[in-house]
């Protein structure tokens, strides 16, 4: 589907450097796959919520059983 944008010069331009993408239709692809997959990412993360560790853990010492040289 055809579409004209309004897009920012510099940042097109510095998005395809950093990309070092072959066109800038490349670079906008896949700068939006990028972007919905950080927007997935955040909305799972939101719905795994938060978990608290048990009071009593000594995260320090149950370290030191698994480094190893101990």
């Amino acid at each position: 589907m055809p579409t004209n944008l309004a897009i920012d010069d510099k940042l097109l331009e510095e998005a395809v450097r950093l990309g070092r993408m072959r066109t800038k239709k490349d670079t906008v692809n896949r700068a939006l796959e990028e972007f919905i997959a950080r927007r997935r990412q955040r909305q799972a993360l939101k719905a795994i919520g938060t978990f608290r560790f048990r009071e009593d853990w000594n995260y320090k010492q149950d370290r030191l059983g698994r480094e190893p040289g101990h």
